[in-house]
């Protein structure tokens, strides 16, 4: 199979599940579901850097005007060397990022190789389409991902819509609730190149900005000792910074934005 083809037709694992009858499907119905509470991943972002790229998200999930969750979990690995965060819908959001990790899985497996990065963000594309039917009853599922491309030997990001749509961010991308303000604060601060030091204190200057415009966002919170989650993917793979290596620029952050 061409690196970079969209494996919608290849093997993978829904097309295993499929053949035995085991597919999951949703329940046929016309019921109304937008005003269901259901918790709400709110702001994601990534931007690219020298090394690769860095993503950063909240752990806030909201209920309406409600807190959901304080400590969600919202950017994880795909593979060792893409990273893919949630907004939206939290539940059906999860479920994807597990069924888009087992599908890399699996296909890694039958074919004795990866995905190419472009295959990967097509195919998770063609799985936000797919959740068409319940956007429409007002349960949205947006993804952001990222990763690097051992082909280009660069870091590369991709921002979906709600339709499925596919588009390559060559600077910074984010999705969210809080994702127009976040842009709007890297739109003015970033530049290319960055080192990674100056690349994750900009990221974060970003989520904090979000937060003191948009209600549904947390930044970080010292007091409860609650950071955002930090990822970078370089040639050397996916790395997760601790809350330890966070918790300084978390608070330089607030003191620069506030």
């Amino acid at each position: 199979m061409p690196k970079g083809l969209d494996i919608s037709d290849g093997p993978g694992f829904t097309q295993l599940l499929r053949s035995l009858h085991l597919e999951p499907t949703w329940p046929n119905t016309n019921a109304d579901l937008s005003s269901l509470d259901a918790p709400e991943a709110t702001t994601v972002l990534s931007a690219r850097y020298q090394d690769g790229v860095v993503m950063v998200g909240d752990r806030q999930a909201t209920e309406g005007y409600s807190v959901a969750h304080r400590r969600m979990q919202k950017v994880f690995p795909t593979d060792h060397l893409s990273v893919v965060a949630i907004s939206g819908t939290a539940g059906l959001a999860l479920d994807m990022v597990r069924l888009f990790q087992t599908e890399l899985e699996h296909y890694e497996k039958l074919e004795g190789s990866r995905l190419s990065l472009d295959g990967k963000a097509t195919y998770l594309a063609r799985m936000v389409r797919q959740q068409l039917p319940m956007a429409f009853q007002g349960l949205v599922v947006v993804p952001l991902f990222a990763g690097y491309d051992e082909l280009m030997e660069t870091g590369r990001l991709f921002t979906f819509d709600v339709v499925g749509g596919r588009y390559e961010e060559h600077d910074f991308g984010a999705t969210g609730s809080g994702s127009r303000e976040a842009r709007s604060y890297l739109r003015n601060r970033y530049q290319p190149d960055l080192p990674e030091a100056e690349a994750l204190e900009l990221v974060m200057a970003a989520l904090v900005a979000a937060s003191e415009q948009d209600v549904a966002t947390a930044g970080p919170d010292p007091r409860r000792d609650i950071y955002p989650t930090v990822v970078t993917v370089t040639a050397g793979g996916y790395r997760e910074f601790e809350d330890v290596e966070i918790e300084p620029i978390a608070r330089a952050a607030l003191e620069a934005v506030r």
